[in-house]
């Protein structure tokens, strides 16, 4: 990492941008790869299963929810078994994601970004191999519903909500728990664990792309999901004891609160009179994006990131506790509280909301909460949506932006207070 002296002082310049491009290159790769062949062998998998099923050589059907199980299942041909493993794929890529990161921060010299995210790597790791194995359970669980219909209809709802997920930095959860629970009658734990999949295909569709684009922050992204890992292992063991009603309510308060200052900036193209946070530098947290619209890089700094932390670790908290990406909140910390620009805030979630959920995804996972024939068309479905997303987002201006997302955020805040009163 390069350096320079100024009066008697040695000011760190970061590293060059040759070589953060390659490691934006690298990373993006590695999210296009995962997500490619998560969705070819979940193709595989429930082209399998619906074959056997109406040749009526598939009958009440159960699903493997441990490692073992799984492989166990492979070896007897069990199409939920594959299914499951392009899950598993698909699951694993953010987490694949900040084990390559750590090479690619090694390769720019940034030995505080090697630092930072391989906490980040143990952090996810202890959750899936510890917690998850604590609580998770041995017996198979039973499919909720297989029929072709039902898989259809996810599908396209699912399309739907990673398209705007896409956009507004959201795991598309907000839309999918409601349609599966009151359409469909699913039991909430199961909706649960399809909404911990649309956050990860949420965010691996879309920040392949933006990433790719240089939309995305890399080191504000990595430095808070030590906040998020935390708070969402933190909010899945005490989803265990608590009962989530007054918990939506907080949540949907919080949300009708925290939305205020948007509407008060809604005019607002780029945060004006923004300083960078004594942090901020030390860290190379301020940068620049290419805004295709002007045709011009857009340069920005970082302010308060003690705020923005102590935020981001309620976020993490709120995922584990609820199933829900907590995008919407990690936008608001980001737009509000750092004031970096709309559409920087909404990449960076993206980037950020793949790696929360994939902290609580193994508990879940291992509860039995995530049924491969709910979990198959939210996922395919969600990534067709992002992918779609991620290519108007970079069109459009932060101004524009900002209108579709705050009324996402009065919907998700609506959502939740319905929930908690018991009206959804």
């Amino acid at each position: 990492m390069a350096s320079e002296t100024i009066n008697s002082k040695i000011i760190p310049l970061g590293p060059d941008e040759s070589v953060i491009r390659k490691t934006e290159l690298i990373i993006s790769g590695v999210l296009r790869g995962g997500v490619l062949l998560s969705v070819a062998v979940i193709l595989a998998g429930v082209g399998y299963f619906f074959a056997l099923r109406f040749a009526g050589l598939l009958a009440h059907p159960t699903f493997p929810d441990t490692l073992p199980a799984v492989v166990g299942g492979l070896l007897r041909g069990d199409p939920l078994s594959i299914v499951v493993v392009g899950l598993l794929l698909l699951l694993a890529t953010p987490v694949l994601r900040v084990a390559v990161s750590i090479i690619a921060f090694a390769i720019e010299e940034d030995r505080t970004y090697v630092l930072i995210t391989s906490l980040v790597l143990a952090i996810l790791l202890f959750s899936i191999f510890g917690v998850g194995a604590w609580l998770g359970r041995a017996e198979p669980a039973a499919v909720v519903d297989d029929t072709l219909p039902f898989f259809f209809f996810v599908l396209f709802s699912s399309a739907f909500a990673g398209f705007v997920g896409a956009l507004v930095g959201l795991g598309g959860g907000v839309f999918i728990v409601p349609i599966l629970t009151l359409v469909f009658h699913v039991p909430f734990t199961a909706a649960i664990g399809a909404s911990i999949v649309s956050v990860i295909a949420t965010s691996s569709g879309a920040a392949a792309a933006y990433v790719k684009d240089r939309m995305t922050n890399l080191r504000v992204g990595m430095f808070l999901e030590v906040a998020t890992t935390l708070g969402a292992i933190c909010g899945a063991l005490v989803s265990t004891l608590l009962n989530p009603t007054i918990l939506f309510i907080v949540f949907g308060v919080v949300l009708l609160i925290s939305a205020l200052p948007l509407i008060m900036r809604l005019g607002e193209e780029l945060p004006q009179g923004v300083q960078n946070h004594k942090w901020a530098e030390t860290l190379h947290l301020p940068g620049t994006y290419p805004d295709r619209r002007t045709r011009k890089d857009v340069a920005y700094h970082v302010a308060h990131i003690r705020w923005g932390f102590s935020m981001m670790y309620v976020a993490g908290l709120i995922s584990g506790l609820l199933g829900i990406g907590s995008g919407t909140f990690k936008v608001l910390a980001l737009d509000t509280a750092m004031r970096l620009p709309m559409k920087v805030s909404t990449t960076t979630s993206n980037f950020m909301i793949g790696v929360t959920a994939a902290a609580s995804a193994g508990i879940f996972f291992q509860r039995g909460d995530i049924d491969p024939v709910i979990a198959a068309p939210v996922a395919l479905g969600v990534l067709a949506g992002a992918t779609v997303g991620a290519l108007a987002l970079t069109r459009m201006s932060n101004r524009r932006l900002r209108k579709v997302f705050v009324p996402i955020v009065l919907l998700v805040a609506a959502n939740m207070l319905a929930r908690g009163f018991g009206l959804l």
